[in-house]
């Protein structure tokens, strides 16, 4: 038998079972990607780190100090200044940067659009369950001849669940009402 760990922290079980929906998202959504995602990701990780920087801005300043070494030992520089092959090379480069980038942030949109419907599904439940807790609460308030029975507005209008897609007519509502607003104040 494991011993305790007094200094481990204690989750509930609820919080760790989370924990493990979260960490089971995390490990479809590697398990589904392709061979060539998986590279594209190790690349892009690659090329995020500060030693990239450096190894880039010694090539560089290698590819320039070289060329102008050349020209004063009197050597025709294989690429003289204005260095037209290393801009040529930069913007090269600099476009397979910008692929590999968007391809990444591509398949990791992806994982947070489903971390965000998740949200949203649990955020909608969790609206419902705290919508039958006041529903039940206020059965109880009613039945119980120890506490005083009155009317409560406020929690007879909390204790009806929300129904999503009034939620959502509301928020584009509200977003289309400031959009004309700040177009409003644009105008003037």
């Amino acid at each position: 038998m494991p011993e305790w760990d007094a200094s481990a922290p204690v989750l509930p079980i609820h919080s760790e079972e989370t924990i493990q929906s979260i960490a089971r998202l995390h490990a479809e959504h590697r398990a589904n990607a392709t061979r060539h995602q998986l590279a594209v990701d190790r690349v892009t990780a690659l090329l995020g780190r500060p030693v990239f920087i450096v190894a880039l801005t010694i090539v560089v300043v290698g590819w320039i100090g070289l060329n102008g070494f050349a020209a004063i030992l009197g050597y025709r520089p294989l690429d003289p200044p204005p260095f037209p092959w290393l801009a040529g090379a930069t913007s090269l480069v600099s476009l397979y940067f910008v692929v590999l980038i968007l391809t990444t942030q591509s398949r990791d949109d992806r994982l947070t659009q489903r971390s965000e419907k998740l949200n949203l599904e649990l955020a909608i439940l969790s609206e419902q369950k705290t919508a039958k807790v006041v529903a039940l609460l206020e059965e109880l308030r009613r039945d119980s001849p120890a506490v005083r029975d009155r009317v409560d507005k406020q929690a007879d209008v909390m204790a009806r669940p929300v129904d999503p897609q009034s939620v959502i007519d509301a928020i584009k509502e509200t977003r289309s009402d400031g959009a004309r607003a700040s177009r409003a104040a644009d105008d003037s």
